[in-house]
């Protein structure tokens, strides 16, 4: 099975993620930002409804409100300079787009793998990040650990899933998951520690990154 059977869809994909990573940054250029940062969720959700008719009924609603949830934080985020507030409500929207892809990550639960191991590298990686976001997070400290957590947890289901829905669903699942981790990581080392270099091209690039990596991923598992 190719992995990229849509050329075109990837195609628009990149040229809004270089849009939104390249071009929105650039001096004079911002306000693009309240375009181009939507229009990236927005593609995917409609790919994927489009794309996900061999899929059960629940998987495509939770990973249609995933996407719908995302899509709200991404939103918020862009008025953070507002107010906190803003950046609450973000938080929680993301929260919520993480539980629900928890939910379609358990619909295919291998019951005989254990996640020990892989829970202890996520948690001693959480860990070393907080070591160094602890004195910036103030009042945000316990919202922070709780969408940590969340994220931790989606990964860790991400990491339990059956290889046999299909291997390249599987690892791409993962590695979307895994790759959420570092773009929310930088996004928080960056706001809360000490700003990181081109942050504005990494944190939406891995972002960005991650959520096609788990779409195509749902997309690839085998029809029922």
């Amino acid at each position: 099975m190719k992995l990229f059977k849509s050329p075109s869809f990837y195609l628009v994909f990149a040229i809004l993620v270089g849009i939104e990573t390249i071009i929105a940054n650039l001096e004079g250029l911002t306000n693009i930002h309240f375009i181009s940062k939507p229009l990236l969720v927005v593609s995917l959700l409609f790919y994927f409804i489009n794309k996900s008719k061999h899929l059960s009924n629940s998987i495509r609603k939770r990973t249609v409100f995933a996407l719908i949830f995302s899509l709200i934080g991404d939103i918020l985020l862009l008025f953070v300079f507002k107010s906190k507030a803003f950046f609450i409500a973000g938080l929680v929207a993301f929260l919520m787009a993480h539980i629900m892809y928890c939910l379609v990550f358990l619909k295919h639960r291998n019951k005989s793998k254990k996640p020990y191991g892989f829970m202890a590298i996520l948690i001693v990686y959480a860990l070393g990040l907080f070591w160094f976001l602890k004195s910036g997070l103030n009042g945000l400290l316990i919202p922070v650990m709780l969408y940590m957590l969340v994220l931790l947890t989606m990964a860790t289901f991400a990491f339990l899933r059956k290889r046999g829905v299909n291997t390249l669903s599987y690892n791409l699942v993962l590695l979307g998951a895994l790759t959420f981790i570092i773009s929310d990581s930088l996004l928080a080392l960056n706001k809360f520690y000490t700003p990181v270099p081109l942050a504005d091209f990494s944190i939406m690039f891995t972002y960005a990154l991650a959520q096609l990596l788990i779409v195509i991923g749902l997309l690839r598992i085998k029809p029922s």
